[in-house]
């Protein structure tokens, strides 16, 4: 995977943009109202809520298949939530990103063949300064970009 774009608590210009910015006005809402320290699932469920009250549609825990040669595991991984059926999010309640969590997103983006992916660290404050990675896929190739 060969990340091509990093974008650090931005929605982003182009592509999703006003979807991603939705969600992160969202994210800054509900860290402002809980403060850090929660777990992912109150984060999780507070955040759900928040983007069903803009009118988006949210699914969590999502179950992503991974196809290797002939075999196909059904239940691989889940993602946190799904957007509009199109914007992946990752929570994280931890000390900071680390390149796993990124690989981690990109795996889903690659997998769900989703088109963009957001990851939220709840743990760093501002959120909107600190805690947010955009991550997109790549239209030349499988891998998105971050």
């Amino acid at each position: 995977m060969d990340p091509h774009e990093h974008e650090e608590a931005s929605g982003g210009a182009g592509p999703y943009a006003e979807l991603t910015w939705s969600v992160i006005r969202a994210g800054i809402e509900v860290q402002k109202r809980l403060g850090p320290g929660l777990l992912e699932s109150a984060y999780e469920a507070c955040l759900t809520y928040e983007m069903e009250l803009s009118g988006h549609t949210v699914e969590r825990q999502v179950s992503v298949p991974i196809r290797y040669r002939d075999l196909v595991v059904p239940k691989a991984f889940r993602m946190d939530l799904l957007v509009d059926g199109l914007l992946v999010v990752e929570l994280k309640v931890a000390e900071a990103i680390t390149q796993e969590h990124e690989a981690q997103v990109m795996s889903y983006l690659r997998f769900s063949e989703k088109p963009v992916g957001l990851l939220m660290n709840f743990a760093l404050q501002p959120l909107a300064k600190r805690g947010i990675r955009r991550f997109l896929m790549s239209h030349s190739s499988s891998a998105p970009s971050v």
